[in-house]
């Protein structure tokens, strides 16, 4: 799977020790299939080599606006034009000013300057001191560079070069990767607020034991980001999981089914769409024991009963914001055989317009999956491929479904 695979990113650096980390960014953008052309300031190559930056994008780099290699000696005109995107990091304070006031006085801002907007996007992941960043000027430019229209990645906190600790340093190359990634996905859920549970539920025995299931949340947590990356403000309720969140997804970490219920029931009045990926624990223990549950050489196990757990997705269908279609719900069935008569007769029994089925023994804890979509016009399979693909896909037949 190639995220980038046909784009071709201008890569700008300007001076900064975070240049080193564009070197990994470099290296990231090819490996998700990008072509990427560096163009460098004089300030950035007291940092990081033209020659190192060659190596890793397989191109020559530009630095220079009176570059002969053109033919028409106008590179400015001529790279800005076959870029997808600029993406320029690091973004000095110096080179972010020269920006908003329009200066053109080396090959990166002139090609900044003369891209045609509507067409190139210009994206800004700036890295400076944290009073630089902390400056009234410097958030002045960040506010008028937004408003013409560039689009800033924000920065990081943490321990600086300079010894200091604060906000300003240049996200990490993944961080990155990740967001150009997301800005160029169609943005079919622009507006719209999704609330995403995903992973299993921990049904508690006793403080050392409990009832779960082998739900790796992979699925729900590709689904949170694919929604993220088409526009929408996601919430993603997630169960007991060690996955990181994905970038700019909100996270709401539960371990019971009960835990789930309020929390999907405090998030979904303000959402437009809920998808119900979690694999929710059907009964719980009757009771938990205040303390473990110990063997007492007899060789008799302890008798447990159990009770079942709230229907998380039925209790969301029922309400009016639901049944009025206003809320539109998607739920999920991982069965172990019969695939297709289960996930009928579950979306049935919940009354909701979409439900994704799949065989869990063959989904839980792996990188791919296959999805069987069922709604009242019938059924159509997605077939097996990597979970960020699939939950691309299950974004865009949601979005295809949604009341204009």
């Amino acid at each position: 799977m190639n995220d980038l695979a046909g784009k071709h990113i201008v890569l700008g650096l300007t001076g900064g020790i975070a240049c080193y980390k564009a070197a990994e960014l470099c290296r990231g953008l090819v490996k998700e299939g990008a072509t990427v052309q560096v163009v460098m300031t004089e300030a950035s190559e007291q940092f990081i080599t033209p020659v190192t930056m060659q190596a890793l994008s397989g191109r020559s780099v530009y630095s220079s606006q009176w570059d002969t290699r053109e033919a028409n000696n106008m590179a400015h005109i001529n790279l800005s034009r076959q870029a997808d995107a600029i993406l320029v990091a690091p973004c000095s304070a110096d080179f972010l000013a020269k920006l908003v006031h329009g200066g053109a006085g080396d090959l990166l801002s002139l090609m900044c300057l003369a891209r045609p907007i509507e067409r190139v996007p210009l994206l800004l992941a700036p890295a400076m001191n944290r009073e630089m960043w902390a400056h009234p000027a410097t958030q002045r430019n960040l506010q008028q560079a937004s408003a013409d229209g560039a689009t800033i990645l924000g920065v990081g906190s943490g321990f600086q070069a300079c010894g200091e600790t604060g906000d300003g340093r240049m996200l990490e190359a993944q961080e990155l990767l990740e967001d150009v990634v997301a800005f160029l996905q169609p943005k079919l859920l622009a507006g719209r607020k999704v609330v995403v549970t995903a992973g299993p539920t921990f049904e508690a025995l006793d403080p050392i034991r409990g009832i779960t299931n082998h739900s790796s949340g992979k699925m729900g947590f590709a689904i949170a980001r694919a929604a993220r990356e088409a526009g929408a403000d996601v919430a993603l309720i997630a169960g007991p999981v060690s996955l990181a969140t994905p970038r700019g997804v909100r996270r709401i970490d539960v371990q019971s089914a009960r835990d789930m219920l309020a929390a999907t029931t405090a998030a979904t009045p303000q959402a437009d769409i809920f998808i119900a990926t979690a694999a929710v624990a059907d009964w719980r223990p009757a009771t938990q024991s205040e303390a473990k549950i110990k063997k007492d050489g007899s060789g008799a196990a302890p008798t447990l009963a159990f009770i079942e757990n709230p229907d998380i997705l039925a209790t969301v269908a029922r309400s009016d914001r639901a049944r009025s279609g206003a809320l539109f719900c998607v739920g999920f069935a991982a069965e172990s055989h019969d695939l297709l008569k289960h996930a009928r007769a579950k979306r049935e029994r919940k009354g909701i317009p979409l439900l994704v089925g799949n065989i869990g023994p063959l989904t839980f804890g792996q990188d791919d999956n296959q999805m069987l979509l069922v709604d009242a016009q019938g059924e159509q399979e997605l077939p097996r491929a990597a979970k960020i693909v699939l939950a691309r896909q299950l974004v865009a037949e949601i979005a295809r479904r949604l009341p204009r």
